[in-house]
């Protein structure tokens, strides 16, 4: 699926540990028009859950989560 996703904004968390990268993507989540596709690139193993679980009670939309070599990128829609 993420070959298909085209994110209109890329947040590089990269090397940032928890709860760095979440509060990274709530800040853009925040600036962001309802429909914004949202890609969090991040190293952080627990990134896997705990985006997932805040996006859940945000109530916004988890689309994908691709593993590379040294990271995830966690796409994301706003609502």
């Amino acid at each position: 699926m993420s070959e298909s996703i085209q994110p209109d904004v890329t947040v590089d968390s990269r090397g940032a540990t928890c709860p760095g990268p979440l509060m990274d993507l709530i800040g853009k989540v925040k600036e962001a028009d309802s429909g914004t596709v949202i890609e969090l690139q991040t190293s952080d193993d627990s990134s896997k859950s705990d985006v997932p679980d805040w996006l859940d009670e945000a109530g916004h939309e988890l689309l994908d989560v691709v593993e590379h070599d040294d990271h995830w990128s966690v796409y994301v829609e706003t609502s």
